[in-house]
């Protein structure tokens, strides 16, 4: 642990975790696993590919992260004609009324916030869903050879319907593989399901109290970078990444089931990804649970199945199951 870093500070930014944690449970019913899992990709630096069928509160998820980090919030509904420029920005001609003089102004788009929610990302075609690619990665925007940074942090949250859904475009593996995470959020339960019924039928949804400020949160990410992680557990992330690849692994559900397997990044991924879950559990130190209960999130949209595994009803869950079943620590 760097030496920067005292316990007085450790301990008033793990309090900021719970506050936030908290906040956001005022606001959403049940869901505690999604919560989580949003929160670590927000630790870790990420971007978040949230799944599930309409009606589940995933556009309300994205929104209450945003309040409860009192952060810039956009939302962009994507649709089939939805153009780049509708999310990045375009040139505008400005004429001075004094000089009479002409010229082009950068129009930022949508994507210059904090916390941009990309709604439905997959009811838009390809050629608009890459256009995030580059805010994404570099957090920046190159329109007419100008580079315009993005405001930081900066976190994009998508949702996603299944792809079984009418009306969707898949996503392709580039676009894919920026993410974090991908969060798949599920029905609730019944309890849960009257509550959040009753809750939202009574009057106006309340909005999540602001627990955290855009200046600890980046000291928290500052503090997750800083997560010790033993060497041979960096070892162990980075063969079981490895394993997801057909044609070096041993395990035969990847032979069987896999056609593509994860890349480096996928690596890089799993490490930041447990060091923000350890965090989360307050310790300061990556442990084997770590690795294993974020393998999911982050290679569930990494790894592509075969026709075979389709074709089975073999689930990647069940995959990366027998993934950490043979590959062990060193």
């Amino acid at each position: 642990m760097n030496t920067e870093w005292n316990e007085q500070e450790i301990a008033a930014l793990t309090d900021k975790v719970a506050a936030l944690r908290a906040s956001m449970g005022q606001v959403i019913v049940g869901q505690a696993d999604v919560i989580e899992s949003l929160i670590i990709c927000l630790l870790a630096g990420g971007h978040a590919l949230v799944e599930g069928v309409p009606g589940l509160g995933k556009t309300l998820l994205v929104k209450s992260l945003a309040q409860a980090n009192d952060m810039q919030f956009r939302r962009v509904q994507f649709t089939p004609d939805l153009m780049p420029s509708d999310i990045v920005g375009t040139e505008i001609l400005e004429e001075d009324t004094a000089t009479r003089k002409r010229e082009f102004r950068f129009q930022q788009g949508p994507v210059f916030t904090q916390v941009l929610l990309a709604d439905e990302i997959n009811r838009a075609p390809p050629k608009t869903q890459s256009a995030l690619l580059e805010a994404m990665q570099e957090r920046a925007v190159t329109f007419a050879g100008q580079t315009h940074r993005l405001p930081q942090p900066f976190f994009v949250l998508a949702t996603q319907n299944p792809i079984e859904q009418a009306g969707t475009y898949p996503l392709p593996e580039a676009q894919l593989d920026r993410f974090l995470l991908r969060i798949d959020v599920g029905y609730p339960s019944e309890d849960e399901e009257i509550a959040m019924v009753a809750n939202t039928t009574h009057g106006a949804l309340r909005d999540a109290p602001a627990a955290m400020d855009v200046a600890a949160l980046l000291r928290l990410q500052a503090l997750v970078r800083d997560i010790e992680i033993g060497e041979h557990l960096l070892r162990y992330a980075t063969r079981l990444v490895r394993a997801t690849r057909p044609a070096e692994t041993l395990v035969d559900a990847v032979k069987k089931h896999v056609g593509w397997g994860a890349g480096p990044r996928a690596g890089q991924a799993l490490v930041r990804a447990s060091k923000a879950r350890a965090l989360m559990h307050g310790r300061l130190a990556v442990t084997r649970e770590d690795i294993g209960a974020m393998l999911l999130p982050v290679l569930a949209h990494r790894v592509l199945r075969n026709f075979e595994a389709e074709a089975d009803g073999v689930a990647m869950a069940d995959i990366l199951a027998h993934l950490l079943d043979q590959i062990k620590p060193t």
